[in-house]
């Protein structure tokens, strides 16, 4: 039987939580909770609008979806850490144009440093025993085997954009690739809640991994959580922005901290 979903905080408008290692766990019975699913449900129809922000594209995305069984539908989807889609029927149409500009930009610039893209590529392949590759998000992409030797890629991808500021190694556990820096998951954000017309004050963010950090501030979201297995580094910007540190994992810990938040007994 369902809980009683139980009063609103009439603060809160938006929930932006990432996916993989925040509300969905690999290999769990229940890869996203039914509580944290009821919850959900119970608040959109109240009139809050939930976001997954994921690193994932959206293929990726709407397959573990898929495969989760999972009844709450996200109003809108955030893939790559920078396009946003909205729900409209049964499926997700791209916004624009935010998009649209996101495409462009990334291929300037990415254009404009062909040469030196293909020299750090080349000396990175020399150096580490890694698989690298390209996609459509960045001429540069790494798995690395261990986190040890993903550590030491990122320290030279982030070398390398102390001369191309305008980009930003982004990271997920042994995963790498590089990102315009105008476009992130917090700044995604922010463009919903500009077409929302809800502010950071009404806005809650839950991440685990070093790609969630654009967004778990409080110039991007006041009410900010990790789960109990979200990283070290994680866990320190979340408690030094004053969020919430939940005691559990993944899904049951973003449940944890949405009741906190709300006001609800769990």
């Amino acid at each position: 039987m369902t809980r009683n979903p139980g009063p609103i905080a009439p603060p809160l408008r938006l929930i932006s939580t990432d996916f993989d290692g925040t509300i969905h766990e690999d290999f769990a019975h229940s890869p996203v909770p039914q509580s944290l699913q009821d919850r959900l449900i119970a608040l959109q129809a109240q009139g809050v609008v939930w976001v997954i922000n994921t690193g994932r594209d959206l293929a990726s995305l709407m397959e573990s979806m898929g495969r989760a069984h999972l009844r709450a539908r996200p109003d809108f989807v955030v893939t790559v850490e920078r396009e946003i889609h909205r729900h409209v029927g049964g499926h997700y149409e791209s916004v624009e144009p935010w998009n649209g500009t996101c495409v462009r930009e990334h291929a300037e610039i990415f254009e404009r440093y062909t040469r030196a893209l293909a020299r750090l590529s080349s000396g990175l392949e020399e150096r580490f025993d890694a698989t690298f590759y390209r996609d459509m998000w960045s001429p540069i992409c790494v798995i690395a085997r261990t986190n040890a030797q993903m550590d030491a890629i990122q320290s030279e991808l982030e070398r390398f954009c102390l001369d191309v500021p305008e980009l930003v190694p982004v990271r997920n556990d042994v995963y790498v690739r590089l990102s315009h820096r105008a476009y992130s998951k917090g700044t995604a954000l922010q463009e919903i809640q500009r077409l929302l017309g809800v502010g950071a004050d009404r806005t809650f963010a839950a991440g685990d991994h070093l790609n969630d950090l654009p967004m778990l501030r409080r110039s991007v979201a006041q009410w900010l959580a990790t789960p109990a297995n979200g990283l070290l580094e994680v866990r320190a910007q979340v408690a030094a922005e004053g969020g919430y540190l939940a005691s559990k994992t993944c899904g049951e810990g973003v449940l944890e901290a949405l009741n906190r938040y709300i006001g609800v007994s769990c």
